[in-house]
C-alpha cells in the first residue's frame, strides 16, 4: 500500500515549505543547552524562561526531529510565563546514539532520570508524536511526577494511526529526507552528523517491533488532567483522538464547579502531522490555557 510513502513525501514537502518560511528553527535559548549522563547516555537538554512559581514544562520532540525543528516556534512565548525544559532523545538531535535499541520505555525513564538529576520532582509535559507516547508513558508509570500532560499527535498504540500507515513507514529511506529540515537539523546538530541512516533505521525497527500499546483499562484508570490535540489531516485518526478524550475522563458537561475537566480535546484545522507543532497562532493561546486553569476535584 502507497498510502504511507504519499504521507511521507506530503510531510517532507511541508517541512521543507516551513524551513523556508524559517519555522521549525532552534529558538533562542535564554539559558545555554548542556548535557548530562544518564543511562550511559550524554543526553542534551535546554532550560528556558523561570519558573514563576509554576512546574516547569517539559518538552518532547518527535522522531527523526530535535527541540528546534518541533518547537522553536513555542518556546519563546511559553518561557515568558513559565520554565520550559526540553530534550533530545536517544540518536536524536545533539545526542549520540549508543549501543541499545530506540525504545519508548527506554525513552521516558531517560527523561525521568534526566529531571531528577535536575532537581524537579514535579512537573508538566507536553510530548509531540514520538514523545506524546513517551510522556504517557511517563505519567502511566510515574503519575506522582507528572501535574498535566499535553498529548499533541500521539495515540495509545498502532490502532491510533489510518491503516497501512506503519506497513508504508518500512520503505522509508534515509535518501527520502535529504533536503527537510529533519536532515538539515541533524547535519547542523548531531555530534555524529554521517549517523543520519542510523537514526532512520532505529525509529523504522521501533515503530515495526515495538510501537508502544495502552490499554483502554489503563487508559481510563489516568487521573492526570490530559490535553488531547491532533490536526484534522493527521495520522492519527480522530476517531481515536475522540475515544482516548472519553477514556481520560472527558464527556457532556453540564453546570459545574469551578474548574476544567480533567480530559479536553483540540483539532486543528488545516493542519497535518507534521505541520501540528508549528500552528502557534492556535497552540499558544491554548497551551498556557490548559496548564494554568484550576483542575476540578475527582
Amino acid at each position: 500500500m502507497k498510502l504511507t510513502a504519499l504521507a511521507i513525501a506530503a510531510g517532507i514537502a511541508a517541512t521543507t515549505v516551513l524551513s523556508a518560511c524559517g519555522a521549525g528553527r532552534p529558538a533562542d535559548t535564554a539559558q545555554p543547552g548542556a548535557y548530562a549522563e544518564v543511562n550511559g547516555l550524554r543526553m542534551y537538554y535546554e532550560r528556558h524562561g523561570a519558573a514563576n512559581g509554576q512546574p516547569p514544562l517539559v518538552l518532547l520532540h518527535g522522531a527523526l526531529s530535535g527541540i528546534g525543528t518541533d518547537f522553536g516556534e513555542l518556546i519563546p512565548d511559553l518561557a515568558q510565563t513559565r520554565e520550559v525544559i526540553a530534550v533530545e532523545q536517544q540518536a536524536h538531535g545533539r545526542t549520540a546514539d549508543i549501543d541499545r535499541p530506540l525504545r519508548t520505555s527506554q525513552m521516558a525513564d531517560d527523561t525521568v532520570a534526566l529531571l531528577g538529576q535536575l532537581g524537579i520532582d514535579r512537573f508538566d509535559i507536553l510530548g509531540y508524536s514520538m514523545g506524546a507516547g513517551v510522556a504517557l508513558d511517563i505519567t502511566l508509570r510515574h503519575p506522582e511526577l507528572v501535574r498535566k500532560q499535553i498529548l499533541l499527535s500521539g495515540g495509545l498504540g498502532a490502532e491510533a494511526m489510518h491503516p497501512g500507515l506503519l506497513d508504508g513507514l518500512a520503505q522509508l529511506k534515509p535518501e527520502d529526507l535529504h533536503g527537510s529540515p529533519f536532515h538539515a537539523d541533524y547535519l547542523a546538530n548531531a555530534p555524529r552528523p554521517e549517523d543520519f541512516p542510523q537514526l532512520v533505521a532505529r525509529v523504522i525497527e521501533h515503530d515495526q517491533n515495538a510501537m508502544p500499546s495502552v490499554s483502554p483499562e489503563a487508559a481510563g484508570a489516568v487521573t492526570t488532567p490530559t490535553l488531547t490535540i491532533i490536526g484534522d489531516s493527521d495520522i492519527v485518526r480522530p476517531e481515536h483522538s475522540v475515544e482516548m478524550f472519553r477514556l481520560f475522563g472527558g464527556g457532556i458537561m453540564g453546570d459545574t464547579p469551578a474548574g476544567l475537566p480533567n480530559s479536553q480535546l483540540a483539532i486543528l484545522p488545516g493542519t497535518s502531522h507534521i505541520s501540528a507543532p508549528h500552528r502557534p497562532e492556535l497552540l499558544l493561546p491554548m497551551i498556557p490555557a490548559f496548564l494554568d486553569a484550576p483542575v476540578k476535584d475527582a
